[in-house]
């Protein structure tokens, strides 16, 4: 199964005739999931009964299913999901395709349930077209209740539909954040609704609001402006406890401090302490019920900290003044750090300067000093701290997609890279290449174009993002692994200590140049031939010239890559004479000029006249070998079928 499937997992196909089963069939092999049919349908391919009526079946699987697809008439899918629906916030995503392929429908979940992002995939794998009908769509904007998705955001209170129904209405809706990621700033539309604001001043101005904090907020449900609130990951708290201490004690602990502050418990990143305290009964069963990370550190880093509450009881005891104030400080600094971290370097921490001299920035990041809690009716003692993180933690898999987009023109573009590009959380690309696929991209989706020389940064921005926990899409023309960003992206992976594991990475083919050169001229490539980039910005010339005299020698079909650009010109003549002393003048030669886009140029000539026709880094050149032919405006190499005449 793809990477680009796996948020959306477990999906559950239906189908009720044969046709509908046939049309699944492509999402049935990219998902690796069965089609569930009557007993009627079990001969058919890839397919799995289910017992009793579709309507008992659907009924058994509902809460334990992220999505379902059906092949069936709308109609009849309402009927069967209407008596199980409840929230949005907690029913699967429904989507429906017609038996003759032409629409992918959204159906209900379109928003959380992520129906509306699934239905785009599909359409896209499919060759159909997507029906959304959320107001976000259709005005090009994130959805309210997904903004945060990507960075791993919580929902918060607040009136959801009220400022939902504000933005559809076209309505200036202000927007306060005091932390989180602001990429999701970087690519709204020019006449989006949103009002960035540090202050409440214009609120009169807006009918909506959306904050953007760590604090928990308490809304009039009388004001006229509808509010809502997401909470970024940003809260790390320090925990110390006695051995023993309930995992009751610990999260009555954790919300006393937090309601005293006013913080948002959907803000806590996770929990820090100690490393003899990993295994402590209470602390784990807590992380494991409220799904939050356990990050252990070792007493000697936790030593190094400099906190405003040390102890030297606790000193005495595991080594270190402090656990709680000191591994929540910890925690902020590094929230990338593997959960268990036996010693950190803090030789690079940044240190501010204030009216008292020198001090440590480390603990500019305490949020909240450590607080003792002990209760009658439970055993054990907690200490709890809060520290603020500036970066939020996602909880997500970072993923990085490899993609391939062919010639440059959509209908090149293989249906699997199209899903991959429009299930990304981040594109990245030179900025022609992302040009070429605006078609395909999606409202809140972070893209970051950049100019052609920047190939190393490209891949350096893409691995950070993935390593932030965001699903990024890395862009290149023809085939990603031919002359493209996958071998650098690799590359540089394995130059910052890729386990192989995480960023997860995926590599989407495409159409590679000399492919959609050679199907523009007829069948060039029937025989063996070479590709060879004539561009020595990263490779020297001699190792060049000594490929080009044994592809020549050894009779290839041969494709030139950057052939030529405004400063670099003595290449391809020194390409085109070494070539002479091999082959003859008359041989056949194909030069293609950004192929399938709208200013493509094709012109068939030969090897000794091949310059008189316009080059540019745009084009392709493939030169035949000896029994390479031109028939009625068409390039030929022969197999050897019949003969090599």
């Amino acid at each position: 199964m793809t990477l680009i499937w796996q948020e959306f997992q477990p999906i559950a196909l239906f189908a009720t005739t044969p046709t509908g089963t046939q049309r699944l069939q492509p999402l049935c092999q990219s998902l690796n999931v069965p089609i569930w049919v009557s007993e009627s349908l079990s001969d058919l391919d890839n397919t799995q009964v289910y017992s009793g009526s579709l309507k008992e079946h659907i009924t058994k699987i509902w809460s334990s299913h992220r999505a379902l697809i059906f092949c069936l008439a709308t109609g009849a899918v309402v009927r069967l999901i209407a008596p199980l629906l409840e929230h949005k916030s907690i029913d699967p995503a429904i989507i429906v395709i017609d038996e003759a392929g032409k629409f992918v429908i959204n159906l209900c979940g379109g928003h959380q349930g992520g129906g509306e992002q699934l239905t785009t995939t599909i359409a896209l794998l499919l060759n159909a077209t997507p029906i959304l009908t959320g107001a976000s769509s259709y005005l090009q904007l994130p959805a309210v209740d997904l903004i945060g998705n990507p960075f791993g955001w919580q929902r918060g209170e607040g009136n959801w539909t009220g400022v939902a129904a504000a933005i559809a209405r076209g309505e200036k809706v202000e927007v306060i954040q005091e932390v989180g990621s602001p990429l999701w700033h970087n690519n709204l539309p020019e006449n989006h609704p949103f009002n960035f604001a540090e202050t409440q001043e214009e609120e009169k101005l807006s009918l909506g609001r959306i904050w953007i904090s760590f604090s928990a907020r308490k809304f009039a449900p009388e004001s006229q402006i509808a509010k809502v609130q997401w909470h970024p990951r940003v809260l790390w708290v320090g925990i110390g406890c006695e051995r023993g201490t309930s995992q009751e004690l610990i999260a009555k602990a954790i919300t006393s401090v937090c309601r005293a502050y006013h913080l948002a418990e959907g803000a806590i990143a996770g929990i820090a302490t100690i490393d003899i305290k990993a295994t402590e009964v209470g602390l784990v069963q807590l992380c494991q019920a409220k799904n939050w990370p356990l990050k252990t550190f070792s007493a000697e880093t936790l030593h190094a900290i400099k906190v405003p509450n040390p102890s030297e009881i606790v000193n005495q005891e595991v080594g270190t003044p402090s656990v709680a104030e000191a591994a929540a400080i910890c925690a902020a600094i590094f929230p990338e750090t593997p959960a268990k971290t036996d010693n950190l370097s803090l030789k690079n921490l940044p240190i501010v300067k204030g009216d008292e001299g020198e001090s440590s920035l480390i603990q500019n990041y305490l949020l909240v000093s450590k607080q003792i809690f002990k209760s009658e009716e439970e055993k054990g003692a907690v200490t709890v701290a809060i520290a603020l993180s500036p970066i939020e933690y996602t909880g997500r898999e970072g993923k990085l997609l490899l993609i391939g987009t062919g010639p440059g023109d959509l209908s090149q573009i293989t249906p699997a890279s199209k899903s991959a590009i429009s299930q990304a959380d981040a594109i990245i690309g030179y900025s022609l290449y992302i040009d070429l696929i605006k078609p395909l991209l999606r409202p809140g989706q972070i893209i970051e174009p950049s100019p052609i020389t920047q190939e190393r940064q490209r891949a350096k921005r893409a691995i950070e993002l993935a390593n932030f926990g965001l699903t990024v899409a890395v862009i290149s023309s023809g085939d990603c692994g031919i002359y493209g960003m996958a071998g650098l992206v690799l590359e540089e992976l394995r130059a910052q200590g890729w386990d192989g594991k995480k960023p997860d990475v995926e590599v989407f083919p495409g159409i590679t140049a000399l492919q959609a050169a050679a199907s523009r001229v007829g069948a060039p490539l029937m025989h063996d031939f070479c590709a060879i980039s004539l561009s020595d910005l990263l490779t020297p010339w001699e190792v060049i010239e000594k490929r080009l005299i044994a592809a020549a020698s050894a009779d290839f079909v041969i494709a030139l890559y950057n052939p030529k650009s405004q400063t670099r010109i003595e290449q391809l003549n020194q390409a085109q004479a070494i070539f002479l002393q091999y082959r003859d003048g008359n041989t056949p030669v194909a030069i293609a000029h950004s192929v399938y886009r709208e200013t493509e140029r094709i012109s068939l000539t030969t090897l000794d006249k091949m310059q008189e026709i316009p080059i540019d880094m745009l084009t392709v050149i493939i030169i035949g070998n000896q029994s390479t032919r031109i028939h009625e405006k068409w390039m030929i190499t022969p197999r050897g079928y019949l003969g090599f005449n």
